[in-house]
């Protein structure tokens, strides 16, 4: 057993602070479109020249 339990409602409390501070996930799939079309735009930059 823990050195500090929490009731339910304490519980809760720490549940509603972590989701409150977690950082924004990561998307993965939006990243990699990103960083790919601006790939595509600088190939077509040098391309133009």
């Amino acid at each position: 057993m823990g050195k500090y339990q929490l009731d339910s409602k304490g519980k809760a409390a720490v549940t509603k602070y972590h989701e409150k501070n977690k950082p924004t996930q990561f998307d993965k799939k939006q990243q990699l479109e990103k960083i790919r079309a601006e790939y595509l735009k600088k190939k077509q930059n040098q391309t133009d020249k």
